[in-house]
């Protein structure tokens, strides 16, 4: 154990300083998809290019995600952490200074997204080797109400910077902002509660097999997948759908741009994922998830045929969707974790995240090309669009009932014949 002199910092603090830290690093983090319709006819990009450029954000998450996170099994989480966010730092610096077409905006991109991988999960468990306990469980929920949060503001910000100061200043901003998080990180946080070396674990680092073997670990983790799809496309998309569905109904935005739209749907979502987790112990996680999963499908196929005909419809469709899509977020990571083998926890959250960011690459990426092969935005492309994340979720609905998942201890006892 660490001496008391050692920390700078209370536990309390310590979360504090964590989470504050979180929202620092992943402030800029959509700021792209923000700021994508100006720099779309900047560019003269094509949709699928846009695409192309949201996806590597994701591309290199996935890339990086299973060795940086299970590496901090091995390595203090803080110096995993560190790196993290110092490549957050360079990439942002790249896109703001540097950037100008598809190559060099798509590389400060794929940047960023590998600095997300060394910062998102490596923080919880940055907060995993420091505190125990009841504060853990707390730190849990606040760590991912910071990133929910971060990313909601995220949007507002990036509009806000950039009408004052230019695009390349909302990038710049956010590298600073990302550089303080390393500041506060790098000073306040103490060395790791168990100070003691890790010893080497019987299985081998890098063996995921396990992991892929447990049938109901994969079932949250596929569905994660599914959802993070969704979660992402409308994150990466949602700013130029109300930009079409305004300058094509002719309506005014003055009152409540696109952006602020995605900003309070970023937010709701944040606090629709953690009151998800609540109800899913009460009624049960399966229950939670699959309800959860079929409103989703509907919201999207509602957007898609109706969505594009009024500016107000398309707002208020959508602020309705984001909560619901952010409902069962923390449910399904909650539920991976809670059915993992416990030796092998760190490797099954890297599979988790891997295959959710697989989808967070698929979402934005499919979006764009289904854009280009209708034509261009059009009422019927972005129907398609829609109605096709609605089809996924109902397969990912049946895939997890077919697949029956465990229950968790303390979910509700009403479905405890699905925890065996």
């Amino acid at each position: 154990m660490p001496q008391a002199h050692e920390s700078r910092v209370s536990p309390r603090q310590l979360v504090a300083l964590v989470c504050a830290a979180q929202v620092l690093v992943q402030l800029g983090a959509f700021f792209w998809p923000a700021l994508l319709p100006g720099l779309l006819a900047r560019w003269e990009l094509t949709y699928g290019e846009a695409g192309w450029i949201t996806a590597a954000f994701y591309a290199a998450y996935i890339l990086a995600v299973p060795v940086l996170v299970t590496l901090t099994d091995r390595i203090d989480a803080k110096l995993v952490y560190l790196i993290g966010v110092a490549m957050t730092v360079s990439g942002h610096l790249l896109f703001g200074l540097l950037a100008d077409g598809f190559w060099s905006a798509m590389t400060a991109r794929a940047l960023t997204g590998a600095g997300w991988a060394g910062t998102y999960m490596t923080g919880l468990k940055l907060l995993a080797d420091r505190v125990e306990g009841k504060l853990m469980s707390r730190a849990t929920a606040g760590h991912a109400a910071s990133i929910g949060i971060s990313g909601a503001l995220s949007f507002a910000c990036a509009d806000l910077i950039a009408s004052l100061g230019g695009w390349r200043a909302a990038f710049i901003v956010a590298a600073a902002s990302a550089a303080l998080a390393w500041l506060l990180v790098a000073w306040a946080v103490p060395r790791p509660v168990r100070s003691a070396p890790v010893r080497a674990s019987d299985h081998r680092l890098f063996d995921f097999r396990p992991v892929l073997r447990n049938r109901s670990a994969m079932a949250y983790a596929i569905v994660y997948g599914v959802h993070t799809l969704e979660m992402n496309a409308l994150r990466g998309w949602g700013v130029a759908f109300l930009a079409f569905v305004a300058t094509s109904t002719h309506a005014s935005v003055t009152a409540f741009s696109p952006a602020a739209a995605l900003t309070v749907l970023g937010l709701a979502g944040t606090l629709a994922s953690v009151l998800g987790n609540e109800a899913a112990i009460l009624l049960g996680r399966r229950r939670l998830i699959s309800v959860a999963l079929i409103a989703s499908a509907v919201c999207a196929a509602l957007l898609g045929f109706f969505g594009t005909s009024s500016y107000l419809l398309a707002v208020v469709l959508l602020v309705i969707y984001g909560p619901i899509v952010w409902l069962d977020s923390s449910s399904l990571t909650a539920g991976a974790a809670g059915t993992a083998d416990p030796a092998r926890r760190g490797a099954t959250l890297a599979v988790h995240s891997m295959l959710g960011y697989i989808g967070g690459f698929i979402g934005p990426l499919a979006v764009g090309w289904i854009l280009d092969a209708g034509g261009g935005m059009s009422p019927a492309t972005w129907a398609v669009a829609f109605v096709g994340i609605a089809l996924l979720s109902t397969i990912s609905l049946a895939l997890f009932l077919l697949m029956r998942p465990r229950e968790l201890d303390g979910d509700s006892i009403k479905t405890a014949q699905y925890r065996k």
